[in-house]
This record gives C-alpha cells, sequence and structure tokens, in this order.
C-alpha cells in the first residue's frame, strides 16, 4: 500500500511542479478574492479580525475546489481511471495518494496567501503564526478528505465543474465554520475556541474514515 500510495502523490506532485496549472489558478483566484474584498468592505470596526477570517477561508475554499477539480480530471479525460480499477492495487491508496496531494495543494496556496492578508488587512500574525498553521492543516485536512471523495463523484459526470461544489460545500459547512471561528481566535477577534478544535479534529477523522472505506465503491459506479 504504501509503495501505491507513494506513486500516486509523486505522480500528482510532478504533473503539478511540470505545468503548474492548479496552483497558478488557486494563487490567482485566492488573492483576487482578498483584494475584492480589500477594496469594497470597510474593516475597521470591531468585527474586523473575525470578517478578515471569514473572507480568508472563503478564498482558501474556493481556490481548493479549483484545485479538486483537477484531482481525477487527468485521469478521467485521458481514461486512466481504467487502468487504476484494473491494477492489483488497494484502492484505498489511491484515496490516501490523492487526498495527501490535495492537501499539499491547498496548503502551499495558503501559505503563500497568509502574508499577503496580513497586509491587505493590516493584521499581525508573527505571534500566532504557529497557531494559524496548526488551523490550516486541520482545515484543509477535512476539506480534502470530502473533497478527494468528491471529486472522484464529480468526474464521472459530464459538469463535473458545476457538481463538485454542489456536493462538496453543504457538507464542509461543519469544518468551514469551525476553520473560520479558530483562525478568528488566532488572530485575536475572540476568546476560547476549545470546542471549535474540537469539532475541526473529530469532523476530520470522520470525513477522512469515510472517505477510505467509500472511495472503492465510488471508482466502481
Amino acid at each position: 500500500m504504501r509503495r501505491t500510495l507513494a506513486a500516486i502523490l509523486w505522480k500528482d506532485l510532478k504533473i503539478e511542479l511540470r505545468t503548474k496549472e492548479a496552483f497558478s489558478a488557486s494563487f490567482v483566484f485566492s488573492v483576487l478574492v482578498l483584494v475584492i474584498f480589500n477594496f469594497t468592505l470597510d474593516l475597521s470596526s470591531d468585527e474586523a479580525l473575525k470578517l478578515g477570517a471569514g473572507f480568508l477561508w472563503i478564498a482558501f475554499v474556493f481556490a481548493g475546489v479549483l484545485s479538486l477539480n483537477r484531482s481525477f480530471a487527468l485521469e478521467k479525460e485521458e481514461n486512466c481511471i481504467q487502468g487504476l480499477l484494473l491494477a492489483p492495487i488497494d484502492r484505498g491508496a489511491i484515496y490516501v495518494g490523492k487526498f495527501l496531494a490535495n492537501v499539499i495543494f491547498m496548503l502551499v496556496t495558503e501559505i503563500m496567501v497568509l502574508p499577503l492578508f496580513a497586509i491587505f488587512f493590516n493584521v499581525a500574525i508573527v505571534e500566532r503564526l504557529w497557531l494559524l498553521l496548526v488551523i490550516f492543516v486541520l482545515g484543509t485536512v477535512g476539506f480534502s478528505a470530502v473533497g478527494t471523495l468528491f471529486s472522484a463523484i464529480a468526474a464521472q459526470t459530464r459538469m463535473r465543474e458545476v457538481m463538485l461544489p454542489i456536493l462538496l460545500l453543504p457538507v464542509t459547512v461543519p469544518i468551514l465554520i469551525a476553520s473560520v471561528e479558530t483562525t478568528a481566535f488566532a488572530l485575536g477577534a475572540q476568546e476560547g475556541a476549545s470546542f471549535w478544535f474540537k469539532l475541526l479534529i473529530v469532523y476530520d477523522v470522520i470525513f477522512f474514515t469515510v472517505g477510505l472505506l467509500t472511495f472503492e465503491y465510488v471508482l466502481q459506479e
């Protein structure tokens, strides 16, 4: 399983390093969202930090959807998915490899966008940078766990670009709310966020387990 997982992960990373299509689109879209919110909304109120946390995750989510749309697109277009199904390998390894690749893609985008967010919204992030990174990892893991599964489902439809957000966003609402609340806490907008941290961890475990157990049946349909 480890060799299959590593092969799937390396393949996706190598393709992205060569084309940079998913990262470029995600990064540009994230920056565009932050710029629009920065110039259209007044964030001088006491709720500025909490609103900023929400805007940041809006950028992450839509950038993540763009990245997830490509997760199984190449395999489907070239009919390589049939080769994966016929190969004597664990289907769970395919899921985990794709999942890890999506997590890496999103985290790279998030880390690149964070300094721009701090500049645009005049937010100090150095003191709690480690906490923000932990939150990004927890939120991205849950989002990618569901997104990888639904990306495999949407790839089998004619309108995968439309189907993926329709399937994904309602299910990930708890993770997105928890991510916004914990990010607002890290930025100093509110006190106490232990419940939201616990919720993030619980949902990460649940979504990853469900995705791992159901992925084989999704591929067979």
